[in-house]
């Protein structure tokens, strides 16, 4: 048929791609990975946290049981639902716990959710719920209701931190001190200054001369907190943040293994309390041992914070202050709306009150028993409640005039007009206290702040020590206790090369090699276990790059049967791992002599001719006669005829008179 080829179709699937890629980016953005502004939760958690509001009865419920009511409102399956949940009684704020929730700290796993326990704590219930202040959506099925977001009155991401990957974007937003943050709650009130500083559940010490506010681009250093326990132990007594005990030890022995550090043995002591200690062979420096830790091991790691949240359905990316900002404004909006609807229950409950005080007193409810409808039983009790209608704080309606007729005579007979009376004065209290607290809601605000500091802080001071690190020189607390070999035939170069010629045995795994070979060309490789640098190695030794005054001396043939050439030349800049020719490049070239200026050692050499007729058979050559030029010179020629050998003139050192000095 035309009009119905594979061309044809072409443009259509790139529509239904675009569009659908989309979709799914969007639903991964806003509905899985990143957090919501206005409560600080992802939808698997605040699904969670619903659920646990339901079947809340102040006792313990098997984790499997909250699994399964979080299945009626999350699509994506049981285990997400799982992890996501001991994750929120692993940070011990929202949800109190019982049984075998693992250990961040060590990395250990949470027992199965048959045999572990939860329930929200006082603290949720008191700042994420209020059905009268959340808006309300149909779940996916459409069975059941689901909070759009928790009426969140505390700056919960910024306190739980928060991790996320989605499509085309990442969030990472670090925990914050449980105190601090209210305190600068109370400041943005105030309209005080103050700065937000990470706090980390796993203690140890953090510098945030680079946080950049939380925003991408930032940087944190974080460390573990190590004691002197002694002249030959160390203890490690917090680890930094995003790692564990078990990968901290691993690290540490890993260095160990490749020669970076020195350590005698380590123990893992770690209960309740991190106690990981370390023993230090005899004659260990612990000042250089404690900073070889922090420079090659997760002792010291580093943090790149992004805080990006969904705000008004799209995903925004801020500084911690403002969103600290934001959440300020929220929660004074949510305390604002819940003084405005006590207000409204209040005055309902006095109009009532009033009501039912005029009909028992008035006896009105005498005058329905005659009543043969109930249209006339309404009418009756309108008319005879009509000369107290300028009592009421509202008009009257048919639905109070209802409630009315649902009092029962025995509370009738025992109504009480004084204790009313007082009901009603009590009333009016509340009412005036809702009135005064909306006209100062700043003050109420800070109040409720500084409430839940007085009722939660308890127990969650500072852990994490705000510090300034020092930059650690790598080079210079690396051990250099290496034996570095070479293999001169096969052209390896390491630590591990088998029957290798030793090159020296105080490499660290910091140190390049460079290595000189027959043809002409070298090469520079870090110190590893096995390098491989080309066949037929001539020279080689450790390279310092920093090293700009070391000449190197080289005579060398030009090709197989060309000139013989001298030259006297630095390295240079170089690329590590890349051959670089000293020679023209011709094809067999061969090095006759090579090596640095000697210090103190002659520059002259003899050169031993192939014997031939009419022709010298040793030419004596001085180094120092040739002006030192870059690597990629040619060099003079010396002579053209066929090189034997060459040897080093045998003087030592200039003569020194009695007293030491040279002549």
């Amino acid at each position: 048929m035309a009009g119905n080829t594979l061309k044809d179709h072409i443009p259509h699937v790139q529509d239904m791609y675009k569009e659908y890629f989309l979709d799914y980016a969007s639903y991964v953005i806003t509905d899985r990975a990143v957090p919501h502004l206005a409560d600080g939760l992802k939808p698997v958690q605040r699904r969670i946290l619903h659920s646990l509001r339901e079947e809340e009865d102040g006792r313990f419920h098997k984790v499997a049981n909250i699994i399964g009511q979080t299945m009626k409102y999350h699509p994506h399956g049981d285990a997400a639902i799982g992890d996501a949940l001991v994750n929120l009684g692993q940070k011990n704020l929202l949800i109190d716990t019982q049984g075998n929730w693992g250990d961040p700290m060590t990395g250990d796993s949470a027992a199965a959710p048959r045999y572990i326990e939860t329930k929200l704590s006082k603290f949720a219930l008191e700042v994420a719920f209020n059905p009268a202040t959340t808006t309300w959506q149909r779940s996916y099925d459409g069975r059941n209701l689901e909070p759009i977001n928790l009426p969140m009155k505390f700056p919960l991401v910024l306190a739980q931190g928060a991790e996320g990957i989605a499509v085309g974007l990442a969030t990472k937003i670090v925990p914050h001190n449980f105190i601090e943050l209210l305190e600068c709650c109370i400041a943005v009130l105030k309209k005080e200054k103050f700065k937000l500083r990470p706090d980390f559940p796993t203690g140890g010490l953090v510098d945030v001369s680079n946080y950049n506010d939380g925003q991408s681009g930032g940087k944190l250093k974080v460390r573990a907190r190590i004691v002197k326990v002694d002249d030959r132990t160390l203890a490690i007594t917090q680890i930094p943040y995003g790692t564990t005990t078990g990968t901290l030890i691993d690290s540490i022995v890993t260095a160990n293994d490749k020669g970076k550090i020195k350590i005698k043995r380590i123990e893992d002591k770690t209960a309740k309390n991190v106690d990981i200690v370390i023993h230090l062979p005899p004659g260990a420096d612990t000042d250089k041992a404690v900073d070889a830790l922090y420079a090659f091991t997760d002792c010291e790691t580093s943090i790149s914070p992004n805080c990006c949240v969904i705000f008004e359905n799209k995903p925004v990316f801020l500084g911690v202050t403002e969103l600290l900002e934001l959440s300020v404004q929220n929660t004074v909006k949510l305390l604002k709306l819940e003084l405005e609807i006590r207000k409204q229950d209040l005055s309902e409950k006095w109009h009532f009150k009033s009501l039912e005080k005029i009909f028992i007193e008035e006896r009105i409810y005498r005058s329905i028993e005659k009543c043969e409808t109930w249209e006339a039983i309404i009418d009756t009790i309108d008319k005879g409640l009509k000369p107290f209608r300028k009592q009421f704080v509202r008009d009257v309606t048919v639905e109070d005039i209802t409630r009315l007729t649902e009092i029962r005579i025995k509370r009738i007979s025992r109504f009480d007009g004084f204790k009313a009376d007082e009901e009603m004065i009590a009333l009016q209290k509340d009412i005036g206290e809702t009135e005064k607290n909306l006209k100062g809601l700043t003050r109420y605000a800070i109040a409720y702040y500084e409430n839940l500091i007085a009722k939660y802080g308890k127990g969650r001071e500072r852990k994490t020590k705000i510090s300034r690190f020092d930059e650690i020189d790598a080079s210079e607390v690396i051990l250099s206790n290496l034996k570095v070999y070479m293999d001169r035939e096969n052209g390896f170069v390491g630590t591990s090369v088998r029957d290798g010629e030793l090159i020296g045995d105080n490499f660290s795994t910091m140190d390049e090699i460079i290595a000189f070979k027959e043809d002409g060309s070298f090469a520079v490789t870090k110190v590893g276990d096995k390098n491989f640098v080309g066949n037929n190695i001539r020279l080689a030794f450790k390279f310092d790059r920093a090293d700009e005054k070391t000449v190197y001396n080289m005579l060398y043939r030009d090709g197989r049967g060309g000139n013989i050439l001298a030259k006297r030349f630095q390295i240079g800049g170089i690329t590590r791992d890349k051959q670089y020719d000293l020679t023209k490049g011709s094809p067999q070239s061969k090095v006759f002599f090579l090596e640095k200026q000697p210090e103190g050692l002659s520059d002259k050499v003899i050169i031993h001719l192939v014997p031939q007729p009419r022709i010298k058979t040793e030419v004596p050559l001085n180094f120092e006669d040739f002006e030192v030029r870059a690597r990629g010179t040619n060099g003079s020629i010396v002579t053209k005829y066929a090189v034997k050998r060459v040897e080093r003139k045998t003087k030592i050192k200039e003569p020194e008179d009695e007293k030491g000095s040279k002549k």
